[in-house]
């Protein structure tokens, strides 16, 4: 039986004032992404309500807050969904402040960028490259970032199977295209559009996310949310590979039998994103460039983009412009 959904309502704030380390932005565009669908959806159980969504912010600053560095009015920053964490734990000591059990999300537990204007920490937003406008560097700042975190567990790899070919996928093929590597894209059953959009990116094969790719896999990245999605990537990489688990929510992994994991094959995870994720990844998709396919919504229609990104009903990534 599907969950009751609350759709989101639309109002009038107070235009927030940026605390000590922070900066006041103006929204200039937010990327949605399945992180925010689990949020609204109630997937993700610990938001701080009242709340206003959006973790891929692209923002003007308009006024920094008390002893705020290295940031000017009239700047343009990206804000990621790791908005903040402890900085003296033993994983912030180690730049692994992305496993923080003190960390706080853009869009989660802060207030985020589906709004004309938001408060957020000087310490994670990121200078973005001249080369994107305002929508097409909104996908860069998660699909982008945390999709980058996930791909350097394979990295190594030469054939790479994308399980689920949405917003990351479609910016990770052109990395891998770019260092020389093969992508297979794997997507719902049936869905013929994002197979086509796979190969117009250069996918050396696409397909069904239930059949075998037609050579074995030396890793496999699982950006769907579907747990049933494990067992089956399991038996299409070699011994030796890896399979990556790249959402924060996915529905529970099925058993499977021991075969499938033995010969040395991993199943990880990928948590968040740290701040080094985003120093490595901006210039590299600039240097390339990473092109952004964006489908763009007015900051009103925000309900109708989650729906539309739910029922997978447009290739790329969906973005709101106020």
């Amino acid at each position: 039986m599907e969950q009751q959904r609350t759709p989101l309502v639309l109002r009038d704030l107070p235009i927030p004032e940026p605390g000590e380390g922070e900066l006041l932005l103006q929204v200039l565009s937010c990327g949605i992404c399945r992180t925010d669908l689990h949020v609204v959806d109630g997937d993700l159980t610990e938001p701080t309500l009242p709340l206003v969504p959006g973790h891929q912010i692209v923002g003007r600053v308009t006024q920094l807050g008390a002893g705020v560095e290295g940031f000017k009015p009239g700047e343009r920053v990206g804000v990621p969904w790791l908005g903040g964490s402890c900085g003296h734990c033993w994983y912030c000591r180690h730049e692994k402040e992305n496993l923080c059990d003190s960390a706080r999300y853009t869009g989660y537990q802060i207030n985020g960028g589906f709004a004309e204007y938001t408060v957020a920490s000087a310490d994670y937003c990121f200078p973005l490259p001249a080369g994107y406008d305002d929508t097409q560097a909104a996908p860069l700042l998660c699909a982008g970032l945390i999709g980058y975190r996930a791909y350097r567990l394979v990295e190594h790899c030469q054939n790479i199977g994308l399980y689920g070919f949405g917003a990351a996928a479609h910016i990770l093929i052109q990395v891998a295209n770019y260092r020389g590597q093969q992508i297979h894209a794997l997507t719902r059953e049936g869905d013929t559009d994002a197979q086509a959009f796979a190969r117009e990116l250069g996918a050396a094969w696409a397909g069904d996310s239930t059949q075998t790719p037609p050579v074995a896999l030396d890793g496999a990245i699982i950006f769907a949310p579907a747990g049933e999605l494990v067992p089956q990537a399991l038996r299409s990489v070699r011994k030796g590979g890896r399979v990556v688990c790249a959402g924060i929510h996915m529905s529970d992994i099925p058993s499977f039998p021991y075969d499938i994991l033995w010969g040395e094959r991993e199943i990880c995870s990928v948590a968040n994103l740290t701040r080094r994720d985003g120093e490595e990844f901006l210039p590299l998709a600039a240097a390339i460039p990473v092109a952004t396919t964006v489908h763009s919504y007015p900051l009103e229609q925000a309900n109708q983009a989650l729906d539309d990104l739910r029922c997978g009903r447009f290739s790329g990534a969906a973005v709101l412009v106020p």
